[in-house]
């Protein structure tokens, strides 16, 4: 494996301890992440889970954005009650008319 942008090259030949312990628990923290990934990737419950726990909140934030938008302008929904009465209401009249 090629090494990361963020960390030096391997320790040569001639590195002293340090250095290669160094290395070691770099490379196991490396390891650690990958398999902490895959098993995220591997886990489909949990993934499903968590994408239900995101849309629920997608869900509530909408609702509580549109309910803002009814009580800083209640005129939008009032207004869109009032039509569709009166297009039941002129629906029913022309109904009864024929």
């Amino acid at each position: 494996m090629a090494p990361q942008p963020d960390q030096g090259p391997e320790p040569g030949p001639d590195a002293g301890i340090d250095e290669l312990q160094a290395d070691i628990e770099r490379t196991r923290a490396e390891l650690g992440e990958t398999v902490g990934a895959l098993t995220e990737k591997l886990d489909v419950k949990g993934r499903a889970q968590q994408k239900v726990a995101d849309t629920k909140d997608a869900v509530s934030q909408r609702s509580h954005e549109a309910i803002e938008t009814v009580r800083t302008k209640p005129a939008i929904p009032v207004g869109a009650i009032v039509a569709i009465v009166a297009t039941v209401g002129v629906l029913i009249w022309l109904r009864r008319r024929n």
